[in-house]
């Protein structure tokens, strides 16, 4: 394959095939994460999206995601706490907005968020923009209807979060409780109420690297413009507590092959930055442009000062990028 000539076609608008991702996810790594990095520059600019969480509310997930800490079918030792209060949260995102950062989320644990939960997540949300006008508010609540995302958007809050986590076929080895159809149709459901979805998923999970291609053509075909790429980290007293970490070069590899599939998104290094060589700053050359900077849900990523610095030395521009700007 020749990946330049690859390349130049999608800058002409081609949409890679299946067949086509993966063969080039084995081709040569430099001319590989050199031709994708191109790609974020030719497609996205310089421009660099980082945005913080804070977990709002912990545990007792009814799910049975594998991976997860907060689920209440393994015994982990993660905190549990209802929604935090409101002021909690109005002076967390302050800092944060006050510290550099220009996108928040507010990422809650379940099934989905309850209507009282919803009411006070509006509430908190008018509070910090009264505040901070311009920060931009995000939500991770579950499988919410579309009357709640419309709630949601009415308050001020710009973009849902919901991650298809991985591929149509291995997702059912993963999760029971709930169906990739439903995450799907809350997906298209936030997006019927006019609002911006963050969707991507967490490798390493012992899914093949066809899974993560069949991820980002799913992700593709549901054109999400923000794609979180999440690094497993193994939590004790999960089904997946003893799974070998994927290596830097796969996780290169594999933001590299989602930015030909997804040329316009941005490409986002989330949960489990901090097994990542320098927090993952080679990734930042291999297609990705985008990161959750700070205290993850249960484990620890990069300072924000330290981001905000490897992404200056990378000549990136530290803003929050609006979906409209990656049609």
């Amino acid at each position: 394959m020749d990946i330049f000539s690859l390349q130049t076609k999608v800058k002409n608008g081609y949409k890679i095939t299946r067949d086509e991702a993966i063969e080039l996810y084995n081709e040569n790594y430099e001319d590989l994460t050199k031709a994708a990095d191109e790609l974020r520059e030719y497609f996205c600019g310089n421009d660099f999206d980082v945005c913080t969480i804070i977990n709002a509310k912990s545990g007792k997930c009814p799910e049975n995601c594998k991976f997860c800490a907060q689920s209440a079918h393994y015994k982990t030792e993660v905190k549990e706490y209802k929604l935090l209060p409101d002021e909690v949260i109005v002076k967390d995102a302050l800092d944060k907005y006050e510290r550099g950062i220009p996108r928040y989320s507010m990422v809650a644990s379940g099934k989905s968020l309850t209507e009282e939960d919803i009411d006070r997540v509006c509430e908190i949300t008018r509070k910090i923009h009264k505040e901070a006008p311009d920060l931009k508010i995000c939500i991770s609540g579950g499988l919410i209807s579309e009357e709640g995302f419309e709630k949601l958007k009415a308050a001020g809050i710009r973009r849902v979060h919901n991650n298809l986590e991985t591929s149509r076929e291995y997702f059912k080895e993963i999760c029971s409780t709930h169906s990739y159809d439903q995450k799907i149709n809350t997906i298209k459901a936030a997006k019927q109420a006019g609002m911006e979805v963050c969707s991507g998923g967490l490798i390493g999970m012992g899914e093949t690297y066809i899974d993560r291609i069949d991820l980002a053509l799913e992700l593709r075909e549901l054109n999400i413009k923000s794609i979180p790429v999440n690094l497993l980290s193994p939590i004790k007293n999960t089904p997946l507590e003893n799974t070998e970490v994927l290596s830097m070069e796969d996780l290169n590899r594999t933001c590299a092959v989602f930015r030909f599939i997804n040329p316009k998104s941005a490409i986002r290094l989330a949960g489990g930055r901090a097994l990542m060589e320098e927090f993952g700053k080679s990734a930042f050359k291999s297609g990705a442009n985008a990161t959750i900077s700070g205290v993850l849900l249960t484990t620890n990523g990069n300072s924000i000062e330290d981001d905000i610095k490897m992404l200056e030395d990378l000549d990136y521009n530290v803003r929050a990028v609006d979906e409209l700007e990656l049609v």
